[in-house]
Order: C-alpha cells, then structure tokens, then sequence
C-alpha cells in the first residue's frame, strides 16, 4: 500500500523540537517525571516529525506557566533597572524623551528567553546583557542610528536568549555585554 505524502503544515520546525525538550527538562527538573520518562521523552521529541509525535511526550506533563509581562513607561525622564531585579518572560520599555538603561547581568531570569519590546523617540538607551546570553536584534526598528552591539559568543551554554524587538526614533541603543 503507498504511503500518503505528508501535510507540510504538520510537520515541526527546530523551535517546536527545542521547546519540547525544554518542557521537558523543566519537568524533570520540577520532579513531575523521572529520569527514565525524561529520556524517553527525549527521544520521542528527537525522532517526531510532525505536531501529533511531538504531542504524545509532552501530553502527561503539567501545563506550561503562562509568561509574565511588564511595562515601564515614562513620558519623560529616566527609566533604571539594576541589580538583582526580576525580569519577566516579555519585558514592555516606553519611553518618549527620556534615557533608558537596562542592567540585567545580576538580574534574576527564570526564563530561556526574554523579549525585550522597545518603543523610544528620542532618548538613548542601554542594554547589559548577561555575559553568556546571546542576543537578538533582527526584529528591531531604528529611525536615525543603528545599534551599537558587538557579537560575542556566549562563554559557556545555557544562557538565556534576549530578544529586543520594537521602534525607535531618533535615540541610539548600545548593547553590552556584562564583563564577569
């Protein structure tokens, strides 16, 4: 008997495998399954093709966490965050005249991934980042100057991925990475 040709829109991507084995690291991490549920979830997650074999691991496990949003907004004025501060999964920043800066190197992210949303006018703003994130600018609108970040591949693996999308006008964002 032929086989039937696949539905292209059922088959997964590497970000659909990539957030199953998450899921399932943070179950097994949480205590909800055990270690040998956790590789042969794995090797379901590994080996699927389509949405159907990526569900069948995941459909035991607890639901997911709904992400966490913020927004900080100033017409005018400074908007500072540093420190241990705690950043949410989506990360809100408005800012009309004012300058923006952004410490996150000894922030506390619970998360793989932040996205920082932007939406400047005419301040300046900068970002440290942790010093193994990798981070992600393709997405992000500039008026007047470019971003100033220099690639820098993460000293070790596992470091959160930073997302900074959003518009801005006449200001300038410089990244950096934190030194220690």
């Amino acid at each position: 008997m032929p086989t039937l040709p696949e539905d292209p829109s059922s088959l997964i991507s590497e970000d659909d495998r990539d957030g199953a084995t998450r899921r399932l690291q943070e179950a097994y991490a949480e205590g909800h399954i055990s270690h040998q549920a956790l590789d042969e979830g794995l090797h379901q997650v590994l080996s699927a093709r389509t949405n159907s074999e990526l569900a069948a691991p995941l459909a035991s496990l607890p639901a997911e966490k709904a992400p966490t949003t913020s927004t900080i907004a100033a017409a005018s004025g400074r908007i500072r965050r540093r420190g241990a501060w705690q950043v949410p999964r989506i990360l809100k920043v408005a800012s009309e005249f004012g300058k923006v800066h952004l410490d996150l190197s000894r922030a506390v992210i619970e998360y793989p991934e932040v996205d920082i949303e932007l939406q400047l006018g005419t301040g300046r703003a900068k970002i440290t980042v942790p010093r193994d994130a990798v981070v992600d600018v393709g997405d992000l609108h500039t008026g007047w100057k470019d971003v100033r970040y220099r690639f820098r591949p993460p000293s070790r693996p596992g470091g959160p991925r930073i997302r900074i999308t959003g518009a801005m006008g006449f200001g300038r964002l410089r990244i950096r990475h934190a030194r220690r």
